[in-house]
């Protein structure tokens, strides 16, 4: 069963799609919020599968909603549902983060057909990671079984918590991932004290991890957030 997020200030629109969906073969459990800022909430509490959004809405419009977001969660597809659709509007929304546009008025098959499609191609490009093994310097994270395996067999078994920061940071090496998306993932909160100095601490710890390796470094960017770089040239030399 497919767990959709359907974000919609029409109420008549959202009895239609939810109960067509619903009766679809194969079945979809449907979330409604009525503008962005609800939208926001539903996506937290409940992690849908994928999210269909109209654009103008009250309170939080869609495109407001899709950046925020976007900044935490780069994985869950995401769908504008809008009557009105210009180049610019879907310029602007492949910018945001939407991943395709659907146009109002629509049936509940032809969204479907949009869903499944969208989620066979996430599927696809899932799959060809779906070891969840990262190379890092002389060292290889199994995210898997929470393991970090170094070159000359040793393992070390890691927590839950440090191996989805480590994950985190592979998936993004090189760049910079900002505080407040980890520790909204990891600590349910973009700004509590304490969850910020339980991550230090998480941070102190990983890069004991790497202390052997010169090549290998966590980053951090003062008020921004952290970084995980490897630097090969210097190494291949050696």
């Amino acid at each position: 069963m497919i767990k959709l997020l359907l974000v919609e200030d029409d109420a008549s629109l959202c009895y239609m799609v939810k109960s067509s969906l619903e009766d679809l073969i194969g079945g979809y459990e449907v979330i409604i919020a009525n503008n962005g800022k609800e939208g926001l909430d539903a996506w937290k509490e409940h992690r849908p599968d994928i999210i269909v959004a109209d654009i103008e809405m009250p309170v939080m419009d869609g495109r407001e909603m899709v950046a925020k977001i976007r900044e935490i969660d780069g994985d869950t597809p995401l769908l504008f549902a809008s009557g009105h659709v210009t180049p610019k509007d879907v310029i602007e929304g492949y910018q945001i983060g939407a991943n395709n546009y659907i146009k109002k008025p629509f049936i509940a098959e032809e969204m479907d057909a949009h869903i499944q499609g969208i989620l066979s191609m996430k599927e696809g490009t899932r799959s060809k990671n779906q070891s969840r093994i990262y190379a890092i310097g002389n060292r290889q994270l199994d995210a898997e079984h929470c393991l970090l395996k170094s070159t000359d067999g040793k393992k070390k078994t890691l927590t839950p918590r440090e191996t989805g920061i480590l994950e985190l940071l592979c998936e993004n090496k090189g760049e910079v991932v900002r505080r407040e998306v980890i520790l909204s993932r990891f600590w349910d909160t973009e700004d509590d004290y304490f969850a910020s100095r339980s991550l230090d601490v998480f941070v102190t710890k990983l890069r004991k991890h790497f202390s052997d390796d010169p090549f290998v470094e966590i980053r951090t960017v003062r008020r921004v957030g952290l970084a995980l770089e490897e630097n090969l040239i210097d190494a291949n030399l050696i």
